[in-house]
Parts: structure tokens; sequence; C-alpha cells
């Protein structure tokens, strides 16, 4: 009876674990990357458990096996002083799984490098350039000359090549459906390369703490057919907004559980600038101040001109104020406003795809 007792919390994990709403994505994904992560992950478990599951079974086996209390001890030899074969195998298993272990991951470090694009792919790769700020996500399309804030769409079975940066804090750039992490860093430029195999709606967030408004800083990925692609295309390019530097500096500022906005037309070298924390009028880009005090710096003459490179956010002897925030994160009525939800849809179409809601239900900036 006692014994039932203690196992009924137990019986009811698996209903607990039902009940939770987890998603196993990442045993589930949608694009080759992921899958090959899933692989890595699935191989690297069994080969631990080769280690594990023994070792937890004999540190019940030999206490009861050799309790104080047995009846028969004539097992019991005072001469044991070494056994070969049990030295070889206490020694040779763990030596094996690690040398497997390091072979796996060794292949898997050079396959899956974010840097390395994905040649063997067909397909002309898709160009897109992503931009952290504090708390959304824009998504700049080059080629299409456009951009969309909280909402990445992509064609399926076309290679995707990102190009990452954040405006201010570090960021980690997420979509466990289709690719690992990435860290996106002022004043740097990472990559990441990603493909999806299946068409569906997919979670993406930042997965590095940033700040207050951390929590709200998520984005749904949608992969659609090339035609479904192109009509999107289409409706952002419809838009009636540009992404101006006026634009930019002012998305930049810090807000909460911004919407879904669509800009046709994009500032030339916006990217670029944005990296170079240039895109404010007067601002010097990191580059070009590097090349400067390669050759020597400016001088008594830079003295004059010391705030075109100035890159922090704020002035000297201001900070950041988190309870500017307290109002808007609980007063906020999108708070959560979406959860983390992944559908692998092979019929998803641009009908199902939420439009541009022009920031409708975006907070008020702190900064002004």
């Amino acid at each position: 009876m006692n014994l039932y007792k203690l196992l009924k919390p137990a019986l009811l994990l698996p209903l607990a674990l039902l009940l939770s709403g987890c998603q196993l994505i990442l045993l589930d994904p949608a694009g080759w990357v992921a899958n090959q992560e899933r692989d890595l992950l699935i191989a690297s478990t069994v080969l631990m458990l080769v280690i594990i599951v023994p070792v937890l079974v004999l540190a019940v086996y030999i206490p009861w096996r050799y309790r104080d209390g047995r009846k028969t001890t004539d097992d019991y030899d005072p001469e044991f002083e070494h056994s070969s074969l049990f030295e070889a195998f206490i020694w040779g298993v763990p030596v094996m799984i690690i040398i497997a272990l390091g072979a796996l991951t060794w292949i898997y470090t050079h396959r899956l490098d974010p840097y390395k694009p994905l040649d063997h792919i067909a397909g002309e790769p898709l160009e897109i350039d992503v931009v952290s700020l504090d708390w959304k996500w824009l998504f700049i399309y080059p080629e299409q000359d456009m951009a969309v804030v909280n909402q990445l769409v992509i064609p399926t079975d076309r290679p995707v090549n990102l190009k990452l940066t954040s405006s201010s804090v570090m960021n980690t750039f997420a979509v466990p459906a289709l690719a690992g992490m990435i860290y996106t860093m002022a004043g740097m430029e990472t990559k990441l390369h990603l493909v999806a195999e299946e068409a569906g709606q997919y979670y993406g967030r930042s997965a590095n703490y940033s700040g207050p408004g951390y929590a709200h800083m998520d984005f749904e990925t949608f992969a659609v057919s090339e035609d479904e692609f192109s009509n999107w295309v289409n409706t952002v390019k419809a838009s009636s907004n540009t992404m101006s530097d006026e634009t930019y500096l002012q998305l930049a500022k810090p807000t909460v559980a911004d919407g879904v906005s669509y800009y046709n037309g994009v500032a030339d070298n916006l990217f670029g600038r944005i990296v170079g924390l240039c895109v404010e009028p007067g601002k010097v880009c990191v580059g070009e101040m590097m090349m400067q005090d390669m050759m020597g710096g400016g001088g008594l003459q830079g003295v004059k001109t010391k705030d075109s490179y100035l890159y922090d956010e704020f002035p000297p002897g201001e900070g950041f104020d988190q309870h500017q925030f307290d109002g808007v994160l609980h007063a906020n009525p999108d708070e959560p406003r979406r959860g983390p939800v992944n559908i692998k849809n092979p019929n998803q179409t641009v009908t199902h795809i939420p439009g541009d809601d022009s920031a409708s239900n975006a907070s008020e900036p702190v900064r002004h």
C-alpha cells in the first residue's frame, strides 16, 4: 500500500506531460539543417546512454548484491587484487564512446557550420538581412527591395542565406524547426544558412535575454511554395510604407509587443550602415573609424568631431531605466501575444498569413 502511494504521483507524470502542451519540434523538424541536428542529438544521446544506463543499474545492483545482511558470502574473495578483463571493460568502453562522440562532433561541426552555404541544395539562394531590435525583428529582402517587421516568409526547397546583426544589445536568432541558433551583435555581421523542406508555420524568437521586452521578441516563420512566396512579395510591395533612414531610426526605439508591418522600398545600403552603426546622420561608420585609427587617428582635430564617433545608445551619464517599462509590460492587453506554435501544413498559402497591421498593437516608444 505504501509503495502504491509512492508510485501514484509518478503515474500521473505522463498525463501532466500531455497536458503541458509541449511541442517536440526538435525531434520533428522541417528543414535539412534541423534534421541533421536532430540526428546528432539522438546519436549522442544513445551513445551516452550506453554508459549511463549500466552505471545506474549497477549503482542499485551492487549495493544490494553485496549488502551486509545477505545470507551467503561464499563469493567473497579476500585475495582479489586485479582483473584484466574488468579493467579493460571499465576503461575500454568509455574510451570507445569518447572516440565515437568525438568523431560525430567533428563531422557534424563541419557539416553544420552556420557560415557554410547549402551548395548541395539546388536553387538560387534567397538573401535576407536580419536585424534584432529592442524588442522586435526586422527582415530586409534586398533582392525584392522590401522589409518586414516580426514576420519571416521563405519559399520551400530553396536555400536561404541570412546575414544578421543587432541594433544594440546581443540577441540570438532561433527558428528550432529549421536551423540552430546564431548570435546577433552590434557592429558585427554573422551568417546562418537554412532551408525549409516542408511548408508550414514555425515559431521563431530571441533565445538570449535582452531586457524587459524580451518575452515579446518572437516572430512567425512561414514556409510556402514559390508561387505563394511571389504572391506574398506582391502583398508587401503594395504597402505605402518605405524603410527610410528616418523610419528605421524610429523603429529602432524600444517598443514592446509590436505587430507585423510591411515596407515597400529600403534605403540604400541600410543593412551595411546598421552593421556600421552609422544610420544616424553625422555618424562615422565603425569600419571608417577603424581605418582612421590604423592611419594614426584624427589628432587634435578629432576632438572637435568626437560626437560622430560615439556609438553607445545613451550619452555618458545616462542609462536605461527599466522602470519606464513597468506600465507598458503589465498594461499591455497583448501579453502574451502569441506562443510557440509549429504547424506543418503542405497547403500553406498567403491567405493564412496575417497581413500588415502597421504596428496597430505596438506600444509607444519609451524614449522620445
